[in-house]
């Protein structure tokens, strides 16, 4: 975990940028600033980032179309978006092209290293853990040691979030999962400090993948007014 503290910036105004990279800088991680949505995924591609913060306005297109082209390149590491209102619309949309985490403008420094620390530790730390071991929903199989979700001989590409959701739904099949029960394991947050639609809209994601059928869902089903359980 130690070692994972490449950051990966995208934000189009210079002032946010230097704010930005000069604040994550000063708490140990390795900092690297893009001003465009190309630019910010030729240099992913290229170098890996361990995480990146991705501002939802940039000068060449949407921070969603990007969050969306990360994601079909096969790039699976933590994205926190950046959106500029508290816009309902904006958070769900960012959540279902495939970012983990958001947080809204103006927002306090500290609170987004808290999260980016959080975001980590759980896409990496966990995963390396001597606790590491296979889990299976339905037929498909999870391999903890690796990050990895199979169907038969087909990788499913999921996002670290999407990830966690299935490992923590597998790690107590058939039991009822509250949104809040979500939020506190899965998220690592208070259940009152983020906003339990947005868990909602990683559901739907994850169904997307998972799912043969996302519109008539087998494996993750809703239980109204309580919330989800891994069919058994």
């Amino acid at each position: 975990m130690d070692q994972m503290n490449r950051i990966l910036v995208i934000e189009d105004d210079p002032a946010v940028a230097r704010s930005l990279t000069e604040g994550i800088g000063r708490e140990g991680f390795d900092v690297h600033w893009e001003a465009t949505g190309a630019g910010g995924v030729a240099w992913a591609r290229g170098h890996g980032p361990h995480l990146i913060v991705l501002d939802v306005r940039l000068p060449d297109g949407s921070g969603f179309d990007v969050c969306k082209q990360l994601r079909n390149l096969g790039l699976r590491q933590p994205i926190l978006m950046l959106t500029v209102q508290s816009d309902e619309l904006d958070k769900v949309l960012g959540l279902e092209m495939g970012a983990d985490d958001y947080m809204t403008k103006p927002y306090r420094l500290r609170e987004l290293i808290a999260r980016i620390r959080s975001l980590l530790r759980r896409a990496y730390g966990e995963l390396s853990s001597a606790e590491s071991d296979v889990l299976y929903a339905a037929d498909l199989v999870i391999d903890r040691t690796r990050g990895a979700v199979t169907r038969g001989e087909r990788s499913l590409n999921l996002t670290p979030t999407e990830f966690r959701l299935l490992v923590f739904f597998a790690q107590h099949p058939g039991q009822v999962l509250s949104r809040a029960q979500l939020i506190e394991h899965v998220w690592g947050y208070d259940a009152e400090l983020y906003d339990e639609k947005s868990v909602n809209a990683h559901i739907r994601r994850l169904r997307e993948k998972i799912e043969r059928d996302p519109s008539d869902p087998q494996i993750v089903l809703t239980v109204t007014g309580l919330g989800y359980r891994l069919a058994t």
